[in-house]
Order: structure tokens, then C-alpha cells, then sequence
């Protein structure tokens, strides 16, 4: 049961099509996972579509036909072909972000941080943001942390507990620059989070001195 949700602000702008990236990956993941706001998310566009049927027609400029054929020449953001997907994958990862991996979980290049956790950066096309997959060790305690952003998370396989709130697949996570925490990871199996961060992590304590030198942004 998903008991974590992202705020109706950012469900409001991902059916608008206002959010970066990267985080609007994060809740597309989160939705695909949940009918609660998969259902909202259809609301909102039923909404927005009304809405743009009372607006009246205006003129446009004469170079508006040049300009949508110059934007069709830009790059295309770096997603990678979909590939072929163990049970493992189509299990645990939702479809959007399926095809941003292009492989199995077991093949991607995993960066260990320290002895924490394993990371996995995706490609995107526009920059200021880390959009990573991580991959949690069963019964590790993560170094208590604050932020210098604002730090997404969507629970993909496995769960953590964090202070009294329990983390499970499907769940949503958001904390800003006056949160700090420290998640504890399930005892009975490894913890896949998709992580979105705006700015890097504080690592704080003796750990911090160990896991900061390996985190990049």
C-alpha cells in the first residue's frame, strides 16, 4: 500500500507539463506506481484541457512556423533504446524510466559510494539536476544528512524507515534544505530508490568525511 504522496502542487504542474526533467521523471514513476494519483493526474489534465478550449484564438507571428521547424533540428535528450528487460527490471522499474536504462538493473555500470550504496546516474538532457538510481544495502543505516536543495525520492523496490515514517515501493519522499534525516534501510533485502536532487547532499559526522569525497553532482 502506497501511504506517501507528492504534494497536489507538483501533480498540478507534471499535468500541466511545467516540470524539469528530471523531476518530472520522478513523478511520473511515483503515478505510474499509484492509482490514487494516476487518477488525479487525469483529473487535473480533464481540467486543463477544458480550460484551454475557453481560451480565445490570438494571431501569431509570421515566424512561428520557422522557429517550431528550428526546435525540430535541436538534439533529442539522451534516452537509450528500451533493450531488453530481465523480471527482475520489468518488475521493479516503472516503464518511463525503462527506457532511460536501455538494460537490465543486473548490467547497468554501478558506482559504489563508500560502503553504502550503489549509484546510478541517468542520461538527461537538460542539466542542473542529478537524477540517479540507488541502490541501498539490506539493514544499512545511510549517514544522517541535510541538504543543500531539494532532494525527490520514489521507492522502487525493497523499504527504509526514516525517523517514524515507513517507506515503501511506490512511495514518494520529498525534504527541502531545513530537513534532516537519516533513512534505515529494511533488514529482509535491498532498497532501489530513484533519487532527484537540485543540489547535493551534507553528509554530516565522521561518515559524511568518508561518503562526501565520493558523491558528485
Amino acid at each position: 500500500m502506497i501511504n506517501h504522496h507528492p504534494p497536489l502542487e507538483l501533480l498540478q504542474d507534471y499535468a500541466a507539463g511545467a516540470l524539469t526533467e528530471g523531476l518530472a521523471l520522478c513523478i511520473a514513476a511515483h503515478v505510474s506506481l499509484c492509482r490514487e494519483c494516476a487518477a488525479q493526474v487525469g483529473r487535473l489534465e480533464a481540467v486543463g484541457g477544458a480550460l484551454l478550449e475557453q481560451i480565445p484564438p490570438v494571431e501569431v507571428g509570421d515566424d512561428l512556423l520557422a522557429t517550431v521547424l528550428a526546435r525540430l533540428d535541436e538534439p533529442a535528450a539522451p534516452v537509450t533504446a528500451a533493450g531488453r528487460f530481465d523480471d527482475e527490471t520489468r518488475t521493479v522499474v516503472p516503464e518511463p524510466l525503462r527506457r532511460y536504462l536501455g538494460r537490465s538493473l543486473r548490467d547497468l555500470p554501478w558506482q559504489a559510494v563508500g560502503r553504502m550504496f550503489h549509484e546510478f546516474q541517468l542520461p538527461l538532457a537538460s542539466r542542473g539536476m542529478k537524477v540517479s538510481l540507488m541502490r541501498l544495502r539490506a539493514g544499512s543505516e545511510m549517514p544522517q544528512h541535510s541538504h543543500c536543495g531539494n532532494e525527490y525520492a520514489v521507492v522502487l523496490a525493497g523499504g527504509y524507515r526514516d525517523a517514524d515514517d515507513i517507506f515503501g515501493p511506490g512511495d514518494f519522499m520529498a525534504k527541502g534544505p531545513a530537513d534532516k534525516h537519516q533513512p534505515v534501510v529494511d533488514a529482509d533485502g535491498d532498497c532501489i530508490c530513484l533519487v532527484v536532487l537540485d543540489a547535493p547532499l551534507k553528509f554530516t559526522g565522521l561518515a559524511g568525511l568518508l561518503v562526501n569525497p565520493f558523491l558528485r553532482f
